[in-house]
């Protein structure tokens, strides 16, 4: 079977997953499936603003590589499939990191950063609410290596698949416990932190996959026997639509916006 099929039938397989377990086992008991802003973000940031995504980033990274030629190296074609999409995971993973945390403390990026902090149910779909624009350098920077470097076809499709279910997997309500494991790969009982109003939990838990970064830089935040007040903005009145959440991002600054972030 190709992965081009394989692919998003993992990713809607693996929503279809998480999904059950949120209703089983949930972190925030009574949270609903059909929140504030769910079609929002399935239909508009998930379907529809991907979809466009894709074509954009796509005709970007063919013509970067139509201008320098640089797949044509394979500089790393020989290399198993396998290792070719752990080296891009690992790789990847501490770009976003370190970006991830830029973002937090430029007032330019926190302002496309800013709409996925704006989600006040934190779940499976939570994670697509993204501006388009931090999209846009994200996955080009994610995924233009692959082409320039010469990595099998299959690498982007698997590679997206991982990084789509990851995503939806660290921002599910689901109650889960991996003890000493969660200071090596990155789940919901941390991610959720990253997106709590409490103040002590501003600036921690960056990590996508792998926590072992936060660990690393001093930006670990797991507390026990108590859960997040709340999630979402709290500094500003954020528009409650998607083209109003893109066009925000573009409002005047003010003396302030250039003080650290509200982080959740």
């Amino acid at each position: 079977m190709s992965w081009a099929l394989i692919s998003p039938c993992g990713i809607v397989g693996g929503a279809l997953a998480l999904i059950l377990l949120e209703r089983r086992y949930p972190y925030d008991v009574g949270q609903k499936l059909v929140r504030t802003g769910f079609w929002m973000d399935l239909l508009l940031y998930t379907l529809l603003q991907s979809y466009v995504l894709a074509y954009v980033i796509g005709f970007l990274i063919r013509g970067l590589d139509g201008a320098t030629g640089a797949s044509h190296y394979g500089l790393i074609s020989s290399w198993p499939i396998w290792i070719q999409v752990a080296f891009f995971i690992v790789t990847h993973d501490i770009y976003i990191y370190l970006f991830h945390r830029w973002q937090h403390r430029s007032a330019v990026l926190w302002r496309l950063h800013e709409a996925h902090h704006s989600v006040a149910d934190v779940d499976w779909v939570a994670g697509s609410r993204s501006h388009p624009l931090e999209i846009l350098i994200n996955q080009t920077i994610e995924f233009a290596p692959m082409v320039l470097l010469g990595a099998h076809p299959d690498v982007p499709l698997i590679k997206g698949m991982i990084g789509a279910v990851w995503g939806m997997w660290i921002h599910s309500n689901i109650d889960v416990h991996t003890g000493w494991l969660q200071w090596i790969i990155n789940g919901p009982e941390a991610h959720r932190w990253h997106h709590a109003k409490d103040v002590e939990a501003y600036d921690k838990n960056f990590a996508t996959k792998f926590a072992v970064w936060d660990r690393i830089c001093g930006t670990a935040f797991l507390p026990r026997a108590r859960k997040p007040t709340g999630y979402g903005l709290t500094e500003v009145d954020f528009p409650t639509s998607y083209w109003a959440q893109i066009v925000f991002a573009f409002r005047p600054f003010t003396r302030g916006d250039g003080e650290e972030s509200q982080a959740a």
